[in-house]
This record gives structure tokens, sequence and C-alpha cells, in this order.
């Protein structure tokens, strides 16, 4: 990239502009401008904490503290776990849970749906306890 077409990414990308539409307009790779952004810690100049997807990244989602970056890995979304189980609790319809199994129970026969274990065996710890240490009483 030439020193103009940097100055011109760096301007688009802190009016807002999205990777792809800056690529596009410069006609380089797109994995070249997110590199160059990263490199270079240019952002966008948002208030609101979101990027160009809509999603919260300066800002805890629950509360809107500002949330400092501890080196690398995955971003933070909350800034404590109090704060992400109040949100996780206010938006319950969030939740995708798919791997639910209907499974019977081996101590008392009925029925009940276990989530991401399909190899459980009793219903609950108490029909648990019963089936293990008081069959020889019945």
């Amino acid at each position: 990239m030439t020193s103009e077409e940097k100055r011109e990414a760096v301007h688009m990308r802190q009016s807002g502009q999205s990777y792809s539409k800056i690529a596009a307009a410069l006609g380089v790779s797109e994995n070249t401008i997110k590199s160059f952004c990263r490199r270079n810690a240019v952002d966008i100049e948002n208030k609101s904490g979101r990027d160009e997807n809509g999603d919260h990244t300066l800002f805890c989602r629950q509360c809107g503290a500002l949330l400092k970056r501890k080196g690398a890995g995955r971003p933070r979304k909350f800034c404590s776990d109090a704060c992400r189980r109040m949100w996780w609790k206010a938006n319950k319809n969030r939740l995708n849970k798919q791997a639910y199994y209907t499974l019977t129970c081996a101590g008392c026969g009925i029925q009940f749906k276990s989530y991401g274990n399909r190899n459980r065996k009793f219903c609950s710890h108490p029909c648990f306890i019963k089936n293990r240490f008081q069959k020889g009483a019945d």
C-alpha cells in the first residue's frame, strides 16, 4: 500500500467504514486492510462502543463500563461475572440450546430432559443415591 492509500484507509476506518468497503474503494485485499489497521491501532471512532457488526466491543453489555483489553485473546464483553449473569438472565431468549436429550431414569423410570449430556443415567442426585446405596434395602 502506498502512503496515500494508508492515509485514506485510516481516514475511512475512523469515519466508520468497514474493512470490506475500504478494500473495495482502494482496490486491495480486505485482509491487507485488517492487518494494517490492527498493526497501527486504527479503529472506528464510535462513541457507542459498537463495531461494524453492531456488537459491543468497548463497553460492558450490562452496565456500560469501559472494558480494558488484557492482552491477546478474545475481547471481553462484560466487566465482571455479576454483569455477565445479569445480562444473560435478562436476555434468555438469546440462548440457543439445541442439545436437549430426552432420557429415561435408571432409578425411578421417569422420562427427563438432559442438556448437553446424552449419557446421563439418573434424573437427579437423590435418585442416583437411592439406586447406588439402597438397592438391597428394597
